[in-house]
């Protein structure tokens, strides 16, 4: 029976040297540990040479309103969301037939969008201050499951939903947010 050299053990128990790469082992004192050592401590050097942006900087880089406080809110955003799907919601009226169900349908589309934006708005209207990284993310949690929720009620108990009407109007009411980006 033939077996190739590559795969035979060696018969003296050591390597000879055909894969001694697999067996090195790094000394401190070598030069690639010192090396590693080197850009190590060349990172934190970067880390610790960060100088923040004079204010007649930041104004040259990204204008004269740079340090002007926003005027979008949360509410303000909430309330655009309620705009933007009544009026959906009387566009879808006017044009569908029949209205009665595709306006509902709508109404509740920009709803399922604008409920969970004004708990998320309020959340952070309570906190007062003290927001955390954790606080946002109970939030962010707390509006996608208060969506889905939203999402699951109406498949359920609502059978005459027209779904294109729905998932328009959230949609449009989801993309307020782009706009309130854009407005600031």
């Amino acid at each position: 029976m033939a077996v190739k050299a590559s795969n035979q053990a060696p018969e003296n128990g050591r390597d000879n040297g055909r894969d001694a790469s697999r067996n090195r082992r790094t000394v401190p004192n070598s030069p690639t540990a010192q090396s590693v050592a080197r850009e190590d401590s060349w990172e934190a050097e970067q880390d610790n040479n960060i100088v923040p942006l004079t204010r007649a900087e930041a104004e040259k880089l990204f204008g004269p309103n740079v340090s002007r406080p926003s005027r979008v809110t949360p509410f303000k955003v909430v309330a655009a969301q309620m705009v933007l799907s009544l009026v959906a919601t009387l566009v879808w009226w006017l044009f569908y037939e029949p209205p009665g169900a595709a306006a509902l349908s709508a109404f509740l589309g920009g709803a399922i969008c604008w409920v969970p934006g004004a708990l998320f708005a309020a959340r952070l209207r309570t906190l007062s201050g003290a927001e955390t990284v954790m606080s946002w993310v109970l939030g962010e949690a707390l509006k996608m499951g208060a969506t889905i929720a939203m999402f699951v009620a109406i498949a359920f108990w609502y059978h005459e939903v027209r779904w294109v009407p729905l998932l328009v109007t959230y949609l449009i009411a989801l993309k307020t947010y782009w706009i309130a980006l854009a407005w600031r």
